[in-house]
């Protein structure tokens, strides 16, 4: 089992000591290098430390989680977020495919995180660790006031891509696979399901019109009638409208 180091970051003693005893008691190989009540302590310790992971707190009492990064301007580390508010950033977080836990820590969570962090380093074992994009984007994200305007991190063979929410035609499911249809053409096949996406992009003016497709209902230029019914994106391509579906989309497509 590769072993990981890290760091934990939270203003309140208690938060601090509770994670490093769950850590100590319920995750294997994992070394805690230093408890920081701030981020300029947390600056320090990553001075003096080379870690593989960070649990860092978001809301602390005159600042923030993210100013981290102000100190810290391309971290190699990977991020663990910690929070007690449960809307607090979540979609942000969600659509950068950062991590975090919500506050009390859940055991079976906090080794999933753990284990993550593991496959991470252990891909990155024959290279030089790289700054990762996920953090950038992540603020970007959460600094944009629309969700349309969010950028999506899609898992490939070979890394993470970007792709803006609005360039997103529609998805459609593939087993367990999901392959999203973009304006200039494109497709990108993907390792998650379309239901995952449903419940990431609805906020984002996304309907699933049928157990196959999840559609940007701001790209829907026509429906023809039917039992269902079609739609016809601005593309040209033709779906279909299952019957269940019908009266919602029809809700939402005059909206």
């Amino acid at each position: 089992m590769s072993p990981l180091s890290c760091i934990i970051v939270d203003d309140e003693l208690k938060s601090r000591e509770n994670l490093r005893i769950l850590l100590q008691d319920f995750c294997e190989d994992v070394s805690v290098m230093a408890l920081c009540a701030n981020i300029a302590e947390a600056t320090s310790a990553l001075k003096h430390n080379r870690v593989d992971l960070v649990f860092l707190d978001i809301q602390m009492q005159r600042e923030s989680g993210f100013d981290l990064f102000a100190q810290i301007e391309a971290p190699t580390f990977d991020v663990v977020f910690t929070t007690a508010h449960a809307e607090y950033a979540i979609k942000a977080f969600k659509f950068s495919a950062l991590d975090y836990l919500l506050k009390p820590i859940d055991i079976a969570e906090l080794n999933a995180c753990i284990e993550r962090a593991r496959l991470k380093k252990l891909a990155q074992s024959s290279s030089a660790p790289l700054p990762d994009p996920r953090f950038e984007q992540f603020i970007l994200n959460l600094k944009s006031t629309q969700s349309q305007h969010y950028k999506l991190a899609l898992p490939t063979n070979t890394g993470l891509i970007f792709v803006k929410v609005s360039d997103i035609l529609y998805c459609e499911a593939s087993s367990n696979y999901t392959i999203l249809y973009f304006a200039d053409g494109k497709k990108q096949i993907v390792t998650r399901t379309l239901k995952e996406y449903e419940d990431l992009l609805t906020d984002c003016d996304f309907f699933r019109i049928h157990n196959s497709y999840l559609v940007n209902m701001n790209c829907v230029k026509q429906y023809i009638r039917g039992e269902g019914g079609q739609i016809v994106l601005s593309n040209n391509q033709v779906l279909d409208v299952s019957k269940r579906r019908k009266e919602t989309f029809l809700r939402l497509f005059g909206k």
